[in-house]
This record gives C-alpha cells, structure tokens and sequence, in this order.
C-alpha cells in the first residue's frame, strides 16, 4: 500500500516558526504592557486623587483574577484553539487600559487594572502561548521552543517600558495607556497563527502515516477525557510537588519586581538604580528563558528547575546579607533575570511529559494558579511587613529560605509520562 506523502519539511518548519514569532509576539505586548503598571502608581495618586494603597491593590488584584482565571482560559484554548481566546484577551486587557485612563474614581480603576486587565492577561500569556506552541513540535523540542517564546515575550518587557515613560511624561498617564491599549488590539489577530492543522502535526522521527496506520504511542493524550487527566493529576504527587513549588517562583520575583526600588532607596542607593535593575532583570530573562528551554531539553525538567532554585534562593540570600553597591545590584539583577522566567517553559515542558499536551492549557493553567496566589502574597507581605517592622529583613529571609524548599520539592518529582501508549493495529498480512 502507497504512503501518504508527509508535508514538505521547509512549509513544515515555516509553520512552526510563525506560530513561534505569532507566540512571542503576543507574550511580547502582554508581559510588557504589565511591567509598565508601577510607572503609574504615582501619578494616579498625585494627579487624581487616588489613595497609593488603592491603586497597589488593584495592580495586586490582577495578579490573582489571571491566577484563577489561567485554568479556564486554558481549556477553553485547548478545546477551540488560541485564536479566539487570544482576541478575547488581548480586547479585555485594553478595555481594562481604557477604563483604567477614563477612571474618575478608584473603583473604575480597580475593575479596569483589577478585573478586566487579569481577565486580558489570563488569556494572552503563557497559559494559551505555550501550549499551543508544544503541540506544534515534536516532544524533543518542546521545552527548547517553549524557552524561544518566552525568551521572545522579554522583548517587549526591555522595549514598552521606556515607551511608556516617555509617553507619560510627555502626554500624560492617559494617553500613555491609550496607546498601550493599542498595542494589545494590534496583537489581537496574532492568535489566528497559532494553530497547527492535525495534517501537518509533526510526529516524532518526521515519519509518514500510512492511511491505516496508527503511531505506536500518544503523545498528546488525544484519549484522554478532561475529566480523567484532572483526576489524575488530582492524585500525582508529582504534579503536586510541581504546583507547591510554582507558588515560590511567584512568591519571589513578585516581591521583588515590586519592592526592589524602594528597598534599594532604604539603602541610600541612587534613585534611578531600581528602574535600571528592573529593565536588566528583563534583558537577562532573554536568554535565561532561551538557554532553560534549552537545559530542558537536553537534561530532566525537573532537575533544572531544582538547581534554578538554588541558584535562585542563594543570589537572593547573598545580596542581601552583602554589603550594596552599583555593581551588586547589577550582579544581582543579572542572576535574577537569568532565572526569572525560564521556570515557566521548565514547568509547563514537565507537565506535557507527564500528561501529554491535549489538556496542557488546563492543567498548567491550575498549576499556574499557585504562582499567582504567591505573587499576591509576595507583593502585598512585602508592604505589610515593612509597615509592621520598618523593614524587608523578614520577607529578604524568607524569600530565600523559599528557594531552597522550592528544590527540596522538585528534586524527588517522577516525571514519568502516564499517557498509555495507544494499540499499534496488526498488519495487513499478519
């Protein structure tokens, strides 16, 4: 019996590589518009009337609206693709920027930067970005692809958050959020490229099916009901021990992409010092999401998520018992930003090994909930804390113990896939 004949590998790779840049793209004009939210707290303040406390808790109440909403907006990509929950998304996220601009009093600006803005984010990052970018590859590649994208989203943290200072000085906060608001519309489409038809699906080892044939063993758990893959990740301590530990990489970078400026000011540091440690903190996450999407490739996901870690909890615990300096921070800023994100490729790649990809979006998506829960607490105990005992000593230490209970979590994780193989049917002549 005659083959099918494959599609040509280049249209093949051309594919692969517009749903990759469509990805980053998105991600690019999401997690930039969200690194810009503290350049407005301020002025919201000053110009408006609005209390500081007020315009804090609604940038921290995006943080948990995008935790408990990732898990639906997950499965509502896995069951209809990314393309429509992209555009709901990115449409969402700038009527909250909107809203946000027009707001004549806190409360507009809680449900804008609050609600809507979670809603938004919940379905344009990587809760819908990478999944559909691990079905677009063979197993192999995955948690290399997955670190592409990531590493591509950084971009447009270096890139919109001078744009958006610039803007406000120059125009004021509204029209600066205005043409943030734009950026998200124009990304709005992006998610029309981001699907790979089941006729080219690669397949592993690039073989041809044959019109009768089946490939020995599944992947992406296509078999598998939702409800069976939730119940069985229920009851995986793996994925348990995956989840507990995703709650510390939100606990961490949220406190301190939150309240590293301040604390760098209580250390009579140079005033401009934080915004520059932040903006490096994105440059580096480049290629620290590239290069754990490529450790996680080559090497067991869970492995390289333990040592990041450690690396992580002991540059956080070294700077902040060592003297500060220009060059301390600059050291430390680069180390975060080397381990800033590359958890997430690492993380959702693991999750893919065990389940398979078919309900990747809602199982990284509940995953994915834990560390937004961390980031709410990280970003707020972090204010408390100061306010209770006039300084971070408490929340430093405990951000770094973290580290280590985080690896101590990851190290033991079985990652063994429990997708069952499919049947290979006998041969004709059998």
């Amino acid at each position: 019996m005659s083959q099918i004949t494959p599609p040509a590998s280049a249209s093949l790779q051309g594919r692969v590589t517009l749903i990759i840049l469509a990805g980053a793209l998105v991600l690019s004009a999401a997690m930039g518009t969200r690194q810009t939210f503290g350049l407005f707290i301020n002025p919201f303040s000053y110009d408006r009337g609005v209390p500081v406390t007020l315009v804090a808790f609604a940038i921290a109440l995006h943080n948990l609206v995008w935790g408990f909403a990732q898990p639906f907006a997950g499965a509502m990509a896995d069951r209809h693709g990314p393309a429509p929950v992209v555009a709901f998304g990115a449409f969402a996220f700038a009527a909250g920027l909107a809203m946000a601009a027009l707001a004549p009093s806190g409360v507009w600006l809680v449900i804008g930067l609050g609600v809507l803005v979670g809603l938004g984010i919940s379905c344009t990052t990587f809760g819908v970005i990478l999944p559909a970018v691990s079905r677009a590859v063979t197993p192999e590649r995955r948690t290399m692809a997955m670190g592409l994208v990531s590493a591509g989203g950084s971009l447009g943290q270096v890139a919109l958050v001078p744009v958006a200072q610039g803007l406000r000085e120059t125009y004021g906060v509204s029209t600066s959020l205005f043409v943030l608001a734009l950026v998200l519309c124009c990304a709005a489409p992006l998610g029309l490229f981001m699907t790979m038809s089941r006729r080219s699906k690669p397949t592993p080892g690039n073989t041809a099916p044959t019109p009768t044939a089946q490939p020995t063993k599944s992947d992406d758990g296509e078999h598998l009901s939702l409800r069976e893959v939730l119940r069985q990740a229920r009851s995986h301590r793996g994925y348990q021990l995956l989840t507990l530990g995703f709650f510390t990489c939100g606990f961490q970078l949220a406190f301190i992409a939150t309240h590293l400026p301040g604390y760098l000011l209580m250390c009579h540091m140079p005033v401009g010092l934080g915004a520059t440690a932040l903006a490096l903190i994105g440059l580096f996450n480049m290629l620290g999401s590239w290069a754990c999407g490529w450790l996680g490739g080559r090497y067991r996901q869970h492995h390289v998520l333990g040592w990041l870690y450690l690396v992580r909890g002991a540059a956080i615990a070294l700077f902040f018992v060592l003297p500060k300096t220009d060059t301390s921070v600059v050291i430390f800023a680069a180390v975060m930003g080397l381990t800033w994100l590359g958890t997430v490729p690492l993380t959702s790649g693991l999750v893919a090994k065990v389940f398979g990809t078919r309900h990747l979006g809602t199982l990284f998506g509940v995953c994915f909930m834990s560390h937004q829960v961390g980031s709410f607490l990280g970003a707020w105990l972090g204010g408390f804390v100061l306010d209770v005992t006039g300084s971070y000593n408490l929340i430093w230490a405990a951000t770094a113990i973290l580290g280590a209970v985080a690896a101590a979590l990851h190290f033991p994780i079985n990652d063994e896939s429990i997708v069952p193989p499919l049947r290979q049917p006998m041969p004709a002549n059998a």
